[in-house]
């Protein structure tokens, strides 16, 4: 709780949609620590990115989903929610302490933050200054089993709450599977240099015409033992601290000859 005994509001979002298993159990677990609104798609949305709607309008309704929880379901992206969120619903009224977005029901480690829309979530409520986490699970199906995290999850709010973020204002957290032993504890790491190797499978609908079907394998190129990809293959639930400046700083110096293109 912060020292100046003000009860703590906390923002729950995800991407799966509001009625996954996974926001259900955030929900439950951070009810503890303060105010809870949540703000979730009214459908699954995963892998949307940092999609935001404006070819079209956005709905949001307030619903009961939780007992004594605030909530809305909200037609747009998982972005959206947190926008709306921003300017709608906490627009006269005490802003989050905390943004925390999922249990998502797959792995957000390496590449695919950039791709989830359950850490873009999180990362839009960062970029308005609003302390904010992640949380996925590597295990995609709809009965995970999330309850073995509980206690990590509890801590990592809680000192997140208590001590506010160092040098970063998001958090990208990742879970391994239930089924593959006890978790040992926890990393705070790096993001591995890991890519999707895709391929689209081709099928033909009933009238002849062709569409395409997105597959692929993760490979992962990163042979360091300080990645999150390293920490969730040892048992260990992966904390990353992340941002949302995509400058690759050494490039600055060695591309500075662009400047003398004339036209």
């Amino acid at each position: 709780m912060k020292q100046n005994d003000e009860t703590p509001v906390i923002l729950v979002t995800n991407d799966d949609g509001l009625f996954a298993p996974g926001i259900k159990f955030l929900v439950d677990v951070v009810k503890q620590f303060g105010e809870v609104v949540v703000v979730a798609p009214d459908s699954p949305q995963s892998a949307k990115g940092h999609a935001i709607t404006i070819d079209g309008p956005i709905r949001l309704k307030k619903v009961e989903a939780f007992p004594g929880i605030e909530t809305y379901e909200c037609s747009g992206t998982p972005v959206d929610c947190v926008k709306l969120a921003k300017h709608l619903i906490f627009k006269d009224r005490k802003q989050p302490d905390l943004c925390v977005s999922g249990v998502n029901h797959g792995s957000n480690a390496s590449i695919n933050i950039i791709y989830s829309g359950t850490m873009s979530a999180a990362m839009e409520a960062s970029l308005e200054g609003i302390d904010s986490i992640g949380f996925s699970s590597l295990d995609y199906t709809m009965e995970a089993n999330f309850e073995p995290s509980r206690p990590y999850i509890e801590k990592i709010v809680g000192h997140v709450l208590t001590n506010g973020l160092k040098e970063t204002k998001l958090l990208n957290v990742n879970i391994p599977k239930d089924d593959s032993g006890p978790i040992k504890g926890i990393k705070v790491c790096r993001q591995a240099n890991a890519r999707w190797k895709e391929e689209f499978h081709e099928a033909e609908d009933p009238r002849g015409n062709k569409y395409y079907w997105l597959t692929g394998k993760f490979v992962n190129l990163d042979s360091g033992t300080d990645t999150d990809v390293a920490a969730l293959e040892g048992g260990y639930i992966s904390i990353v601290p992340s941002k949302h400046d995509l400058t690759e700083y050494e490039g600055i110096a060695p591309n500075k000859d662009l400047e003398n293109i004339s036209i």
